[in-house]
């Protein structure tokens, strides 16, 4: 993973040393909510099976068309509030940040329908993490996690404005977990994430 990030982040400057188009209607803002699924299995802590749960919650992106086709593009959420079990027993609420930078290709951008795909870098924030049942009171931390991204969706014009967008999304997200200071695990939730969204170019 450590050796993609700097393929990301190479790609990224690439696409935004293409030149500018000549449309001015270039910044394509979007405003939906996302559900997150985490994987089913989210590794072992302490010797247990760890359980992450999913949440739905508002996002929000920013686009720059940098071409017709290529984009960067910057999604932001409301944090995610997850509900972590071991062997089945609640043991922590955690809620997480989980930005995402990246490039997306749009196809077919002279029709109602534009399919486009994307690969970004993915930063996520744990914060606000509370131990429940056997670990209330402790103090339970995760650590912030930086991975890859990727994504798929379609947009569908209303008007030369509006939009609806549907997309898919994994982010690659893996921490190490801590209980009073001392590392009890690594979980890994490498989430998919649904999403609508309504967007308008300007």
């Amino acid at each position: 993973m450590k050796s993609l990030l700097p393929l990301l982040a190479a790609a990224s400057l690439g696409v935004a040393a293409l030149p500018a188009h000549a449309n001015d209607d270039a910044w394509v803002v979007r405003f939906g909510a996302h559900a997150v699924d985490p994987k089913s299995n989210n590794g072992t802590l302490a010797g247990m099976k760890a359980k992450v749960s999913g949440d739905l919650k508002p996002t929000a992106s920013l686009e720059y068309l940098i071409t017709p086709n290529w984009g960067a593009e910057l999604l932001v959420a409301v944090p995610f509030r997850h509900n972590v079990r071991l062997n089945g027993t609640q043991v922590a609420v955690a809620h997480q940040l989980p930005p995402v930078l990246g490039v997306n290709y749009h196809f077919l951008t002279d029709r109602t329908a534009s399919p486009f795909v994307g690969l970004g870098v993915n930063y996520t924030r744990f914060f606000n993490i509370d131990g429940k049942g056997p670990l209330q009171g402790t103090r339970v931390s995760i650590d912030s996690s930086w991975g890859a991204a990727a994504h798929a969706g379609v947009d569908v014009k209303i008007n030369p404005r509006w939009m609806i967008t549907a997309d898919v999304r994994w982010m690659d997200i893996g921490s190490d977990v801590h209980v009073n200071g001392t590392r009890v695990g690594h979980t890994t939730i490498n989430p998919l994430a649904y999403g609508v969204s309504f967007g308008y170019r300007f």
